[in-house]
């Protein structure tokens, strides 16, 4: 096997190696990297959403809450978390958040659309117990589908919202008409009754890490592929080339060519070798001399 071979198959094979360690830690960091975009897109919305919700509670809410004791049909566009929901489902027309949805999972809401399941439960309870965790992710399984989720902790901060929900004496007729007496109440200023979550299909998620995946294992080979090649020609003119040449004069001198000559070369090893035969070819030829000059005495 000649050297360039040699060279080219350890190259190819360090290279393997490299991928093959390098190729399931660079795939976890992809899918970190999508997953802390994910994450970033998700909070932004929900900080949306609570900018609609306060805006909401504080401009449109004023202007209805007297129609919900005069009438039995309830507003519900009074209501910040029927904002959040309505106006989030329009932002989803947008394609980039097409496969976005969110949910206020509460543990005793007014309208049991918005009621948490036993994922959703374990979550508000974890922030309640950690008053410092601020948010939450991670992969769920609903439906048999897998998802993604991103939760925020949801604590009542403005007093207004107590008068839908502390007591059902204090709720709004059409309120209590609409969605009954039973559910959505004892809520207490300040304290944590849901959470914020937005979910995305976990597909979404491996799709894009196993895209960047390709595209960087792709430039990776790519530039590989251009260090082989260039460290070939450097080889075959650097090294192998004049190696040959050395290896040609190395012949003609040994089947009586004194005139073969390696000619001019660099100070290096390969420059060192070839002088080394040179010493050796004027070594030989004089040897050769002195032994024709006894053989002619």
């Amino acid at each position: 096997m000649k050297i360039g071979t040699k060279v080219n198959i350890s190259l190819i094979i360090v290279f393997i190696i490299s991928i093959l360690i390098s190729g399931i830690s660079l795939a976890n960091v992809l899918e970190k990297k999508v997953e802390s975009e994910v994450n970033s897109k998700a909070l932004a919305l929900m900080d949306m959403n609570n900018s609609i919700r306060n805006y909401t509670n504080d401009r449109v809410q004023p202007l209805l809450l007297p129609k919900l004791d005069t009438q039995e049909k309830f507003i519900p566009e009074s209501i910040p978390t029927y904002s959040v929901r309505e106006t989030f489902e329009y932002f989803r027309k947008i394609p980039e958040f097409a496969s976005f949805f969110y949910k206020d999972a509460a543990l005793n809401p007014t309208n049991l659309r918005d009621k948490a399941d036993d994922f959703e439960t374990e979550i508000v309870n974890r922030f309640r117990q950690e008053s410092n965790t601020t948010s939450l992710s991670g992969f769920r399984s609903m439906s048999g589908t897998q998802l993604y989720y991103t939760a925020k902790p949801f604590a009542i901060k403005n007093e207004s919202c107590l008068r839908c929900h502390s007591t059902s004496g204090n709720a709004p007729k059409s309120q209590l008409t609409t969605y009954g007496s039973e559910n959505g109440f004892g809520w207490k200023l300040n304290e944590i009754v849901a959470a914020q979550i937005v979910y995305i299909p976990a597909e979404r998620i491996i799709n894009n890490a196993h895209q960047s995946f390709i595209l960087v294992t792709g430039i990776v080979t790519m530039i590989f592929a251009s260090v082989v090649i260039v460290m070939n020609l450097l080889l075959k003119r650097i090294i192998l080339q004049r190696i040959r040449n050395i290896a040609t004069v190395a012949e003609q001198v040994s089947v009586g060519d004194m005139d073969a000559n390696f000619g001019r070369q660099n100070k290096d090893e390969i420059g060192d070798l070839a002088e080394a035969f040179n010493r050796m070819k004027y070594s030989l030829e004089i040897a050769m001399n002195m032994l024709n000059k006894k053989k002619g005495e």
